[in-house]
């Protein structure tokens, strides 16, 4: 099945591609739809679809609510010393009112 140049370009132009027509002319697009189309005759009746061959399982922990434990090395970052004492960030008042 041969492509004509023209829908060669309006195929890489749905997938977002630019190829150059210098391009075009050399590439083999022939041999990938027929691999494709060997790959639509698989019978796949049966089989399970999956997102990857690779069985992946995160990690689990335990979810704790904690503070941390770097209150006084982030508070040691404040411009503003005057509410360090007290265990929060002293910011200028931005604004007015009672």
């Amino acid at each position: 099945m041969a492509f004509s140049k023209q829908q060669l370009h309006k195929f890489a132009d749905l997938i977002k591609i630019d190829i150059p027509d210098e391009k075009l002319e050399t590439m083999n697009i022939d041999s990938v739809v027929e691999w494709i189309d060997k790959l639509k005759q698989i019978d796949t009746r049966g089989v399970e679809p999956m997102l990857s061959p690779a069985e992946h399982t995160l990690p689990r922990r335990h979810d704790v609510v904690t503070d941390g434990g770097i209150r006084d090395a982030v508070l040691a970052n404040a411009p503003d010393k005057a509410g360090v004492s007290r265990g929060y960030f002293a910011v200028p008042k931005v604004m007015e009112g009672d």
